[in-house]
């Protein structure tokens, strides 16, 4: 896996109020050089803060172990600068996503690189108790496998915290589920405390959409895009001015249950026409290139309102067969900028991290959470 980036484009505050936001400014800068590391003079003058300031930090950062020496390089003037990484053991972060028949848990280190994994299947439909009985036991068994014994999650060393990322519609500001297409008795239940109390240790909970956004614009997806994930649902995550867009009720993104057929097929929303119910029913007919072209129906109506920059697809079924779906995608788009007089039209790329990707993005979550002060939590 590559090293992520992380914007570096924000301006400290030398007060001691906001001492974990200056860190966490450094610490984003120390994840962005990779193990080529960045001196003390580069970090001041990226954020603004005072050398004075950065020498405290970094001293902090070495003291917790999360920054180490990593060399010296040669100045152009004077002695040759001391130059700091990040420690990527340091830290960890699981991420966890649930679909609606299968799970899939990994384990991330502070630089972003995938140290362990594991996959099942799941039945979301079996109820609380026996789905959140298959987490935690993954959950567990993949950290014991890779950090050791503990008892509780909180007392696996350098462990940060569980990111959960399944279908929606949820509330992530609170950990709840609302009703999740096809799974109504999901509605309401309080996902992030029950696996809390389960796991003892810290948990994040948000679609599956938003989770891979999240994963992809610190990957270094950048400006204003759309994630478009079609596997057993279809749904996308909004990022927008570089970050990701939940709207006022924490319901942006449910793209699939957009109507773009009136009196069309039932969908399991209980609408009719739906951009779920068309693409899925033409996947189901092994009819791809009809599936590709609604999806390209929807993110043009996506690309029409929110002016994106580029629409990156990912989930099961465009994974299995890529080649139609970003050829239906862009066409559709294509088709649009010429209508609308255009000079460029949207890039449609596939995502690079594969099936993981929203996986990678719950962790992240914890990881910008806890450390990089990204705020996704």
């Amino acid at each position: 896996m590559s090293e992520d980036r992380v914007n570096s484009g924000r301006v400290g505050a030398n007060l001691g109020a906001v001492r974990s936001h200056n860190s966490a400014l450094v610490l984003g800068l120390l994840r962005g050089a990779g193990t080529e590391g960045i001196s003390r003079l580069e970090v001041a003058e990226r954020t603004g803060l005072t050398p004075q300031a950065v020498s405290k930090i970094t001293g902090r950062l070495r003291e917790t172990g999360l920054a180490a020496e990593a060399g010296r390089r040669a100045s152009t003037g004077g002695k040759p600068r001391t130059v700091l990484r990040l420690v990527p053991e340091a830290g960890h972060a699981v991420g966890v996503q649930l679909d609606r028949d299968a799970l899939r848990v990994v384990l991330v280190r502070l630089d972003g690189a995938v140290v362990g994994e594991r996959r099942g299947e799941l039945d979301l439909g079996a109820g609380a108790e026996a789905v959140l009985g298959v987490v935690v036991e993954a959950v567990t068994g993949l950290v014991r496998s890779c950090l050791g014994p503990f008892g509780e999650l909180a007392e696996a060393g350098s462990l940060l915290g569980v990111g959960v990322a399944l279908p929606g519609p949820l509330d992530h500001v609170r950990g709840v589920l609302h009703r999740v297409t096809g799974f109504p008795e999901w509605d309401g239940f309080p996902l992030r405390a029950a696996l809390r109390d389960r796991l003892g240790g810290p948990v994040l909970v948000d679609k599956d959409t938003n989770a891979a956004a999240v994963g992809l614009a610190v990957g270094g997806a950048g400006g204003s895009f759309a994630y478009l994930h079609l596997g057993t649902g279809l749904g996308a995550g909004l990022v927008i001015g570089g970050r990701v867009h939940r709207g006022a009720r924490t319901g942006a993104g449910e793209f699939g249950h957009q109507v773009v057929q009136l009196d069309g097929p039932r969908c399991e929303c209980g609408d009719r026409g739906c951009l779920e119910a068309l693409c899925l029913s033409a996947v189901a007919r092994g009819e791809t290139e009809r599936a590709a072209r609604v999806l390209g129906v929807g993110a043009g109506n996506l690309v029409g309102l929110l002016d994106i920059d580029r629409v990156l697809l990912g989930g099961r079924t465009v994974l299995a067969d890529p080649g139609p779906f970003i050829r239906g995608v862009s066409a559709e788009l294509d088709a649009r900028a010429r209508r609308e007089g255009l000079r460029e039209g949207v890039t449609v790329d596939v995502v690079r991290q594969g099936e993981r990707v929203v996986a990678e993005g719950a962790a992240e979550m914890v990881l910008g959470a806890r450390v990089f002060g990204r705020g996704e939590g």
